[in-house]
């Protein structure tokens, strides 16, 4: 049986758009061997709850929302989208079962904002306006699903997340001597970092990290959040800015990324 990926619906407001998007992470999770579930975004609490019993997993996906300040404390920039309360509610209820019952988290883009805040951290509300004047033109993490490559992440090479784009499995119990992966997989191995070339589509980045997570990945450039991961050793949590779901087709990197999310399902179920 394969396992199930919960995978809530982008937008409650912007149907189209919503499910324009969801069926990208749907054909992710099914080419990583997992079953994805769409979780409606109008359902009650009890009614989400058992649709997540069902499920080995969960896949925050992207939205065109932003996340309610007010849930971090801070006065709504005007440069902020509006928040999708139904949307915030849902990744709300998912992630305090997946944090209850350890199973594993995977955020993308909004799933990494939506992630970052359930744990008490913050975000940047508009990269242009946090960064100085010189840095602010350096790169466009706003260049949209059109621009394959937007610029470079960094990665720490002792991560969760360089070991998963590197070709290690350190979320699965028992697993082979680490495999390196070449340079023509995209990964641009380092001493103490990996260079990894990923699209880019938003605004907003985590600011305050949250109880429980960690920096993985800066944009080298200047200096953005572009990935967090869980501290506990035992539940896979990770979380990325970019888009990996867009470029599976094409990028060694973004394919890793859904597999790890579909073996720490299978570990945890066996």
């Amino acid at each position: 049986m394969l396992p199930c990926i919960a995978i809530p619906m982008p937008h409650s407001l912007d149907p189209e758009y919503a499910e324009r998007a969801i069926v990208q992470y749907e054909r992710a999770v099914e080419q990583a061997g997992g079953e994805p579930l769409r979780v409606p975004l109008d359902r009650r609490g009890e009614e989400v709850r058992k649709i997540f019993e069902r499920c080995d997993g969960l896949l925050l996906p992207g939205s065109n929302a932003d996340v309610d300040p007010a849930k971090y404390g801070a006065e709504r920039s005007l440069r902020s989208a509006a928040p999708d309360v139904q949307r915030d509610a849902v990744d709300t209820l998912l992630l305090q079962d997946a944090y209850e019952t350890r199973k594993p988290v995977l955020g993308i883009c909004y799933g990494l904002q939506s992630l970052n805040v359930f744990c008490s951290g913050s975000l940047v509300q508009h990269i242009p306006d946090f960064l100085p004047e010189s840095l602010r033109t350096r790169v466009n993490h706003e260049a949209g699903r059109k621009i394959p490559i937007a610029h470079t992440v960094e990665i720490e090479r002792k991560s969760k997340l360089a070991q998963i784009v590197d070709g290690e499995q350190p979320w699965k119990s028992g697993a082979s001597a680490p495999r390196k992966r070449s340079q023509a997989d995209g990964a641009l191995a380092a001493e103490k970092t990996i260079l990894l070339p990923v699209n880019s589509s938003h605004h907003q980045s985590a600011d305050a990290i949250g109880q429980g997570l960690r920096i993985s990945a800066r944009c080298p450039d200047d200096n953005i959040i572009e990935a967090l991961e869980g501290t506990d050793s035992n539940h896979f949590v990770l979380a990325v800015q970019w888009h990996p779901e867009r470029s599976i087709d094409e990028d060694q990197a973004s394919r890793a990324i859904f597999h790890a999310l579909i073996e720490a399902a299978e570990t945890r179920t066996r």
